[in-house]
């Protein structure tokens, strides 16, 4: 199996280094035989990207760098990784954080259910109560909302915002991050709202490198968090979302209705009072059909969202088929014209044109006999570039 690691980047240059020392090699996890590390450089200013392709060369790891001209936030650099590691095709895709947070030790483990079958999507714990540098507040806003999570999503995942975490190249075929704050809680979403299986494994975190750029402030994470998950939620359960909105409306419009016709008829005098409950409950009753209505629509609509997300899911893995089938013919012609080279065959032949001729300008080069690195195209991301190294050529 090819496992690729991706780490998404912004200004990354002092932790980046000793994240990628903690990567573990393939002989080190069983079911895998190659690794390939993808670098996302979310619009750095920094040198993250000189630091990570350094480090490539010199440790002789295939290392893929994708960039962004500008810095779109995390869940855009997330989406970005797995098209770049799906193009690669990888079997199995882990996401980590630049900032050391996580343990690269723990990747085997990480990986294990995936390469056992056992699940889909594995998502580390962890165990946020043993983390020292946690406040007490934190602590219990991270136990809550994990809670929300698993109460609205139908998971058992205890740690819902976990950055570490291990996909299945189908799973991460399914996965639309629509978001713009965070990938974490919409993915558990979305793939426990397909049936896929979720587990999780207990970490140890590493010591704290420096502040958390997405966390500013507890009270800003919280409103934040919490329009995040009242928005997926709404998304993938309209119709129950609207109607939890709409009983407030309905018990205000049902006992303001109940008080009018209680008064009229105990006081039996043939008057019509309390006109004010009777348009009070009207207008919340109305409110209350209103928003089940709405609820109604939003349903219609997100079945429709879901078949287009399948149709979705059916494109990527035939375009990534598609690419991968033109990857190995552009493979086998650089072969033969390697054999003919070897074997001193100088006869005319008509050049068959290919990714690589197109890219190229020529048959294998960029008309100085050099290789030029290998260029993918995928939606959103500026470019693509390869580190060469001879464990690729192996």
């Amino acid at each position: 199996m090819k496992l690729a690691i991706q780490i998404p980047c912004y200004n990354e240059e002092e932790t980046l280094p000793q994240t990628l020392d903690d990567l573990p090699r393939p002989e080190h996890i069983n079911g895998v035989d190659e690794i390939v590390v993808v670098v996302i450089d979310d619009g750095c200013r920094d040198r993250t990207v000189e630091v990570a392709r350094e480090w490539g060369m010199r440790n002789k790891v295939p290392m893929v760098i994708a960039h962004h001209t500008r810095n779109r936030g995390l869940a855009a650099a997330f989406q970005t990784g797995l098209n770049t590691s799906l193009s690669l095709d990888a079997d199995i895709i882990v996401n980590t954080d630049a900032d050391n947070q996580y343990p690269g030790q723990s990747i085997p483990e990480l990986v294990q259910p995936i390469v056992l079958r056992q699940a889909d999507m594995v998502i580390a714990d962890r165990q946020t109560d043993l983390i020292e540098h946690f406040s007490f507040v934190k602590k219990k806003f991270q136990r809550l909302g994990s809670m929300a999570v698993r109460i609205f999503s139908g998971s058992t995942v205890p740690d819902a915002v976990s950055g570490f975490r291990a996909f299945s190249r189908e799973t991460a075929l399914t996965l639309n991050v629509v978001t713009r704050y965070t990938y974490t809680v919409e993915t558990i979403f979305q793939a426990s709202k397909k049936n896929l299986a979720i587990t999780s494994i207990p970490i140890f975190t590493n010591p704290v490198t420096r502040e958390s750029r997405l966390v500013k402030g507890v009270w800003n994470y919280v409103k934040r968090m919490g329009a995040t998950i009242v928005r997926i939620y709404a998304m993938h359960e309209p119709l129950k979302a609207f109607f939890y909105f709409s009983i407030p409306f309905f018990l205000v419009g049902a006992f303001a209705v109940g008080r009018f016709l209680w008064f009229t008829v105990a006081e039996h005098n043939g008057s019509i009072g309390h006109i004010q409950s009777l348009l009070l409950g009207s207008a919340s009753l109305i409110i209350g059909f209103l928003i089940m209505l709405f609820g109604l629509i939003a349903d219609l609509i997100s079945n429709n969202r879901r078949l287009v997300e399948d149709t979705l899911f059916r494109v990527k893995k035939m375009e990534f088929e598609m690419d991968k089938q033109k990857t190995r013919e552009t493979d086998l012609l650089d072969e033969i014209r390697q054999l003919r080279a070897d074997l001193g065959i100088t006869r005319t032949t008509v050049p068959v044109p290919t990714p690589s001729t197109i890219a190229n300008g020529n048959g294998n080069g960029n008309g100085n006999g050099q290789s030029k690195p290998k260029v993918a195209s995928l939606r959103g991301v500026t470019r693509v570039e390869e580190i060469e190294v001879e464990s690729i050529k192996e």
